[in-house]
């Protein structure tokens, strides 16, 4: 085989500003891989993650001195080993484009190219970035219909904004602080917000301490998740013991093959795990969403929180996550559905 790479920019504009502890941004950018071979059009998608360095134009880069001539498409495996272990964004592209081609070929989704059952797809929560806490309280009342909402911590008035959304919100509550505390403070934090009723805490402290995880984890009254702490599988074995449960990004990781791997691993560790998204389209997204019937919670909202995405793949009947029944990821042009 002799596939053909093709790349594209994709530009998505947020609803509202997007703010977590570290950043804020009202546009994304995120690279779309189209791959062709034997008369198949297979798509993948990364969103580059400025924390680690990548950018569209880099992944590009790292895509394009790739040889792919004469490869075997379904040696999966063989093909992303191509690609640096470091390279996880553009792993990730090729990643999704191979098990699209893959479904694509066989005709059947990637759910059931994987054995998944796609009833058990999980519900999504929905995420209110750290904003005016009237703002924050506006956006929760848009979204008061959907049961599970992500809160952006890491501001320093997070009781006043807990106490603010808890009045017009009574759903699930998770928070997210994206390292924004010590250890000493993420203990009292949570010690302090527990009685709104929070269902779990991502990230509370800075990445690469898992002794100050074990700590929070063994004084917080809140479950921990990590996410910045776990990129790869590489990284569960540090955190066995250190946290309740882990976040897995297809794009963090490397796609779907590392997920599934990360996945199982971290059922054996007595973890539980999320499949959580960066702002993406639904190509990414619906990736993600094939591999919720295998995991506890779903954090895959990206297409909720722009306003162009150009794709339509994976359903949100409110927040339940409805699976394409179409070969491969599922996804298409949204002027073509």
């Amino acid at each position: 085989m002799n596939p053909q790479l093709r790349y594209e920019t994709l530009t998505l504009h947020l609803r509202h500003t997007f703010t977590i502890a570290r950043s804020s941004e009202d546009i994304a950018q995120t690279l779309l891989l189209h791959l062709k071979a034997d008369g198949i059009d297979a798509v993948g998608e990364s969103a580059p993650i400025a924390r680690y360095s990548e950018s569209v134009d880099l992944v590009e880069r790292q895509l394009g001195v790739l040889d792919f001539r004469g490869s075997n498409l379904w040696h999966i495996d063989e093909m992303l080993a191509r690609i640096p272990r470091d390279q996880r964004g553009a792993m990730c592209a090729l990643d999704l484009a191979l098990h699209d081609w893959a479904g694509k070929r066989l005709n059947i989704p990637v759910y059931q190219l994987l054995g998944l059952d796609p009833a058990k797809a999980k519900q999504t929560s929905f995420t209110i970035g750290i904003d005016d806490v009237d703002k924050m309280v506006s956006k929760t009342r848009e979204a008061a219909h959907l049961p599970i909402l992500k809160v952006k911590l890491g501001a320093g008035n997070e009781r006043v904004i807990l106490q603010a959304l808890r009045s017009v919100y009574r759903g699930i509550i998770r928070v997210d602080a994206n390292e924004a505390w010590t250890p000493e403070e993420a203990v009292d934090h949570l010690r302090d917000l527990v009685s709104f009723g929070l269902e779990f805490c991502e990230q509370p402290i800075a990445a690469g301490n898992p002794a100050g995880l074990r700590y929070v984890r063994e004084n917080s009254p809140v479950p921990i998740m990590a996410d910045e702490d776990c990129r790869t599988l590489e990284d569960l074995a540090t955190l066995n013991g250190c946290v309740d449960g882990i976040n897995i990004k297809l794009v963090k990781c490397g796609g779907i093959r590392e997920a599934v791997a990360m996945i199982h691993a971290a059922r054996a560790m007595r973890m539980k795990v999320m499949l959580g998204c960066m702002i993406e389209s639904s190509v990414l997204c619906t990736a993600a969403a094939h591999l919720t019937p295998l995991v506890d919670y779903a954090d895959v909202d990206g297409p909720l929180l722009v306003t162009d995405d150009p794709y339509t793949g994976a359903e949100y009947d409110g927040a339940q996550l409805r699976l394409p029944s179409a070969p491969g990821l599922g996804v298409r042009p949204r002027n073509a559905a």
